[in-house]
């Protein structure tokens, strides 16, 4: 098959952009910055989507949904938020077109403009803590733990399709506490369910740890992190949990009636992750050949191909081939036939290794004479011949080994590209090479920026249970009280 990607080392963005596309993961739209996310890449997202809700229902959230419009003043009401997102809203003015008079097509009705101008829903805190003034009473009612799957808009002038568009897909959890230590709590927690799905689902190693100031999030207190090194050595923020403190409630002036009789403000929370996790799925864990999935995430678990030359020997194949495809769905795995006559096998393993199938099975007469099945995993391409009768018990087995070792390949990389840096000309050495950098930070705004100025590197984060250890920093050589995590980042 004519599918053919430019190769990692020879263009690691170009590599990214064939993937996408050669993969029918999405394309881009009419639309500047914004993508249509197709079928199979879709199928990715809902796996992704299935799963968190799952996890977010067992910790005791549930789902909402609230408006894609927020009026423009809502925004003004909480300073820093506004600062935050002012560069990237949409805006609505007018709700009416009309027929041009000069003939030139359509224009807008001036007659319909909006009597007040809405911001096409960037994030969701403002409008969301409108609504919460109105279910917020009493403690009885707290805590209000909401999470809403939804999509935003943020008009990014630079994009890339799921790592950075203007349009794109998302959950954000919402949630309302009587106490700080609740709501401090709950972002933690949150945090440590996405570590928890990133890790074991998607099988990319993180590390957790605080943003500094100037990377928090608009309107947040503290902003909780989990960092991931890509292939070509750049950091990737797969997401992010928010203490936001009482700063919204005071803005939209949400109070409750504690058991003691007194009015208080509440305490509250975001978190959020985005289809950009399947960006990250792709640069973590993909080879030149196409798409590496971990299991648990795969739409598709196993692919049998049938090798015949005669429409007779198709239909042996065809018996065998789904009585095994019963057995393996009765296991609990996505198993797809694929006995497309308008293709060769050759033409199919490439097709399906470019789309990561974790375990290709392929069957041919003399297969079905021995009783045996070849057996491909696309991890490490690797192949074997495996007894039909075991089949069974053996693939499900093969694809945990597969989960596993995509994991551990993941964080041997992250292990080998992690260094600890004293001397700046070696700092700015691997910034140029990519990798993630422990080094010593004099704690100063002004600093973080003169060395993002310099080698485009930030502060990923504060490493959690990370060693205080004196020393100097590495830019100004003032003092330092521990090392943080440094990287040029997507």
């Amino acid at each position: 098959m004519a599918k053919e990607l430019t190769s990692r080392e020879e263009n690691y963005s170009k590599w990214y952009n064939d993937l996408v596309a050669k993969a029918d993961l999405a394309e881009n739209s009419a639309v500047r910055g914004c993508m249509v996310i197709k079928p199979y890449g879709y199928a990715i997202w809902e796996k992704m989507q299935s799963i968190l809700d799952k996890m977010f229902k067992d910790t005791g959230h549930v789902n909402a949904y609230f408006p894609l419009f927020i009026p423009k003043s809502f925004f003004s009401r909480e300073a820093k938020h506004v600062e935050g997102f002012a560069k990237e809203c949409a805006v609505v003015t007018h709700y009416r077109l009309k027929n041009d008079p000069d003939g030139k097509g359509i224009i807008v009705d001036e007659d319909a403009k909006l009597e007040e101008e809405l911001i096409v829903r960037p994030t969701s805190e403002t409008i969301i803590w409108d609504t919460y003034k109105r279910w917020i009473q009493s403690y009885r009612d707290l805590p209000l733990l909401i999470n809403q799957w939804a999509n935003v808009v943020r008009w990014e002038m630079r994009t890339r399709m799921f790592l950075r568009t203007a349009e794109f897909l998302w959950q954000e959890g919402h949630t309302a506490h009587a106490t700080r230590e609740e709501a401090q709590a709950e972002a933690l927690q949150m945090l440590d369910v996405y570590c928890d799905f990133v890790e074991n689902h998607l099988a990319i190693p993180v590390i957790k740890g605080d943003k500094t100031e100037s990377e928090r999030f608009a309107g947040a207190e503290n902003t909780y992190t989990f960092e991931a090194l890509m292939q070509d050595g750049k950091a990737l923020q797969t997401g992010t949990s928010h203490f936001l403190g009482q700063n919204f409630a005071k803005a939209f002036d949400v109070k409750f009636t504690s058991k003691e009789g007194k009015e208080e403000y509440v305490w509250a929370t975001s978190w959020g992750v985005t289809t950009r996790m399947i960006g990250a799925l792709i640069m973590a864990h993909s080879d030149d050949n196409g798409l590496v999935l971990p299991p648990k995430i795969a739409p598709i678990h196993v692919v049998i191909v049938p090798i015949y030359k005669q429409p007779e020997q198709l239909e042996q194949i065809s018996v065998k081939a789904l009585e095994i495809k019963k057995n393996l769905e009765n296991k609990g795995l996505t198993v797809k036939f694929d006995n497309r006559d308008t293709h060769k096998p050759g033409w199919k393993f490439a097709e399906h290794e470019l789309k990561g199938v974790p375990v290709r099975l392929a069957i041919g007469p003399r297969d079905l004479e021995n009783g045996t099945v070849e057996v491909a995993r696309r991890d490490t391409l690797e192949k074997q011949v495996m007894s039909m009768e075991n089949i069974g018990d053996l693939v499900p087995a093969l694809l945990d080994e597969i989960q596993e070792n995509i994991f551990s390949k993941a964080k041997k990389f992250r292990q080998e590209h992690t260094y600890t840096i004293d001397s700046w000309d070696d700092f700015k050495k691997i910034m140029k090479e990519g990798g993630f950098v422990m080094a010593h930070w004099d704690g100063t705004t002004e600093t973080e920026q003169k060395i993002k100025e310099e080698t485009k590197a930030t502060i990923r984060c504060i490493p959690f249970g990370s060693t205080k250890e004196k020393g100097k920093c590495i830019y100004s050589g003032k003092p330092s009280e521990q090392r943080v995590l440094f990287a040029v980042a997507y």
